[in-house]
């Protein structure tokens, strides 16, 4: 009985780190396709909140056909809601980021989430960090920290301006985090994307009249760029609120670093947006980071 009952204590546990590994690759992907969204915009010809608006508005029809292609779920989880406002908020502060300074600051600034993850959910909900996941998080920071610091060529035509929103949007991607991760704990990874996203949509094309944008692309180009947005929301995003339902939110929040990387590289490829020896060193630094806090977690209870 003692090793039938051993076996089964072993089964369970094989079948946790199996679904944490397909978590853990989910965001990863997830991570690495957002890392795209930057270009996207930049490429958009619309203002910044506008095309956050065609990024959620072309993207909500396929994210209805995955909402109903599960079981039924209940009404709207308050917590879904929440997110949708913060990624409104996020939305627009990083798409204004983007215009203003480099692709690569943008979202290395937008993506020092990890710091307020870590704190939140050690205030809201006591997980109290362990020491080595903390200096991983300071050592991925550090290295988005450097990436932002020494700039390359082609900064954008108002950095400081830039860099301050984009600061900010760290701020809003945070609590959309921890609305996505709560509101999974009641509903599946599809219905919660629906309604976040059909709620940050019309807030975001509210803001881009209020801001007197240009709402409508000019050309096929800036629409496929939309388009382009709308696959980027419904694959990345969706991927990482799917592990969220399987991961340590703040563990999510320092894999996403991974998307800094990707950005800059694109940045330098399309935009000459040239990375620095510092810069590049930064992102080896953010990665060595991210790696390690995937390493300190590893113990760290899985979410059912």
């Amino acid at each position: 009985m003692r090793a039938a009952s051993r076996r089964k204590r072993s089964g369970a546990s094989s079948a946790l780190a199996e679904s944490r590994a397909k978590a853990l690759a989910a965001l990863m992907f997830g991570a690495v396709v957002i890392g795209l969204a930057p270009i996207f915009v930049r490429l958009s010809e619309t203002g910044p909140a506008a095309a956050g608006f065609w990024r959620l508005a072309i993207a909500t029809p396929l994210l209805a056909v995955i909402a109903r292609a599960g079981p039924a779920s209940a009404p709207p989880p308050r917590a879904a809601l929440l997110a949708g406002t913060m990624f409104a908020l996020d939305m627009g502060f990083w798409h204004y980021g983007i215009a203003y300074t480099s692709v690569a600051n943008a979202t290395v600034l937008a993506n020092l989430t990890p710091v307020i993850v870590t704190l939140a959910v050690w205030f809201l909900y006591g997980q109290r960090p362990r020491l080595g996941f903390a200096a991983a998080v300071a050592l991925a920071v550090a290295g988005a920290a450097m990436m932002a610091a020494f700039r390359g060529g082609n900064p954008g035509p108002n950095p400081r301006l830039g860099d301050a929103l984009s600061m900010i949007t760290a701020l809003w991607y945070a609590f959309y985090l921890l609305g996505v991760s709560a509101a999974r704990r009641e509903a599946r990874a599809g219905a919660v994307m629906f309604w976040s996203t059909l709620t940050a949509a019309p807030l975001l094309l509210a803001a881009a009249f209020m801001l007197g944008e240009q709402i409508v692309p000019a050309s096929l180009s800036g629409w496929a760029a939309c388009a382009g947005l709308a696959l980027v929301h419904v694959a990345g995003q969706g991927a990482i609120a799917w592990s969220l339902g399987r991961l340590p939110t703040a563990l999510a929040a320092v894999v996403v670093l991974i998307q800094p990387v990707v950005t800059a590289a694109l940045g330098w490829l399309l935009f000459a947006e040239s990375l620095g020896p510092l810069q590049a060193l930064g992102g080896v630094v953010a990665l060595i980071g991210v790696a390690l806090a995937q390493r300190f977690a590893a113990d760290q209870p899985a979410k059912p």
